[in-house]
């Protein structure tokens, strides 16, 4: 028990590490966003070019996933996510110094190779913490993303003014090193399987990664699946994060005050739908096995519908477009956490982090398009219509291919739970009385193995 309580002590501390990475990495990563206009009036930019700044960190990223994630399965992640936090802090300054707009672009670009390293820390986060918990985990690690971008709108449209745009990178990107010092001396890595439920107390480390295992990732129809919705569901998010300050500035007319007023109270809330969406996901998971899905898709097609009706607000009642804004911003980050937790409630404990880098470059590769092609748009038609065009068909999509994963995701959790038990049947016999007596509780207390099925899902 003492031990268990240490463990469980452990995991908060780095739960609380891995926030404060993650909330100063997003405010660099998504500073770029309200910064559009001077970074644009430096370097005379067109629309088009703004969008190919933005692509190339994505591409950059999109590359580098698969050796992240290879890296991260194979090494010490904790070690990893420090060098990880080293090459933000440089290549932020990189931007930061760069004269001209090739050389800007390079440095841009550069800033996508830390990007993919968040799947050796969502893994190491899925060791700290049992699946029960893992939506609502995640939920709050997400958080950092709409927090780092008010963080980010705060530092551009305040201080930015005072001490211009390559003067805030300097600073985001110092903390960069700082963390990284912190991680290396902070976080320790743990077995790999950790925290599942069949393998407590028992030894977990037997398991290591192989191809024949990584290969096994695509034999998971309900994660091809994923990967799928993956493939479109980012377009919105980098459309909306590198040109929603643009279309508030210039073509509804919002001056900067007002730019706050309705991006502040709105970024808030999306912060709560991180966490509220995988918490919800998390308590319909107890019930049935499609439970996080079912809260994905639902925030995918609200979400959808009400982008379209606030968009279509007439610019000069504010009130009423910060007010759909608000109910919008609720619903859109609902599948995040709960994506995240059903990959990893699929896949082996020794390859989730090649499952989410896996992930993380079809995404990239569908996304990294995105920046290029609504700049595009808003150089043909407008900003807004951008906007609204992008959005409305990758959620769309989104949406029905996450009623495939419904459908077909029961089965692949049961799949993995027979593993993890086969696993450890092999192990030796008094690690196997360990296993026996710690089960034999578990279904005097539930009546059920952990984990099982529930029946409607058999």
């Amino acid at each position: 028990m003492q031990k268990e309580r240490r463990f469980t002590q452990a995991g908060t501390s780095v739960a609380i590490v891995f926030f404060l990475f993650m909330l100063i990495h997003q405010t660099d990563k998504l500073l770029i966003g309200p910064l559009q206009t001077p970074v644009m009036n430096t370097f005379h930019m067109t629309y088009t070019q703004w969008g190919a700044i933005n692509t190339g960190a994505l591409v950059v990223g999109a590359l580098l996933a698969p050796v992240w994630g290879f890296l991260n399965d194979k090494y010490n992640r904790a070690r990893l996510l420090a060098l990880a936090s080293l090459i933000w802090g440089s290549t932020t300054w990189l931007g930061a110094i760069a004269p001209t707009f090739p050389l800007f672009l390079a440095a841009r670009s550069s800033t996508g190779i830390d990007d993919s390293s968040y799947p050796g820390m969502y893994s190491l986060t899925a060791d700290y913490f049992s699946a029960k918990r893992r939506g609502q985990i995640y939920g709050i690690l997400q958080l950092t993303q709409p927090i780092g971008f008010l963080l980010g709108m705060v530092l551009a449209l305040v201080l930015g003014q005072v001490i211009s745009w390559r003067s805030v990178f300097y600073i985001t990107g110092s903390f960069g090193v700082v963390l990284a010092i912190v991680i290396f001396f902070s976080v320790r890595d743990v077995p790999r399987g950790s925290s599942e439920e069949e393998l407590q107390g028992v030894e977990t480390g037997k398991y290591k990664f192989s191809w024949k295992t990584a290969l096994e990732i695509f034999k998971k129809k309900s994660l091809i699946m994923l990967f799928a919705q993956g493939f479109f569901g980012v377009f919105p998010w980098n459309v909306i994060t590198f040109y929603f300050f643009g279309y508030l500035g210039t073509e509804r007319g919002y001056n900067e005050t007002t730019q706050l007023m309705i991006m502040a109270p709105a970024v808030i809330i999306l912060a709560a739908g991180y966490p509220l969406g995988g918490w919800l996901g998390d308590k319909l998971f107890k019930r049935t096995k499609r439970g996080r899905l079912i809260v994905a898709a639902t925030g995918v097609l609200v979400g959808a519908v009400m982008m379209y009706f606030t968009l279509e607000v007439p610019n000069q009642q504010v009130i009423l477009f910060g007010a759909m804004l608000l109910v919008t911003a609720l619903f859109i980050p609902f599948s995040s956490a709960n994506v995240l937790a059903t990959v990893y409630d699929v896949t082996v404990p020794e390859v989730r982090s090649t499952a989410n880098a896996i992930q993380s470059f079809i995404e990239s590769i569908g996304s990294a398009a995105s920046p290029l092609i609504a700049g595009m748009i808003a150089d043909a038609t407008s900003v807004g219509n951008s906007i609204l065009l992008i959005c409305g068909i990758a959620w769309a999509i989104c949406f029905v291919v996450f009623l495939g994963a419904i459908y077909l995701v029961p089965r692949d959790i049961q799949a993995l739970h027979e593993e993890l038990l086969d696993r450890a049947a092999k192990l030796p016999p008094a690690e196997q009385g360990l296993l026996e007596e710690r089960l034999a509780g578990a279904i005097g207390q539930t009546g059920t193995l952990p984990g099982a099925s529930i029946p409607e899902d058999k």
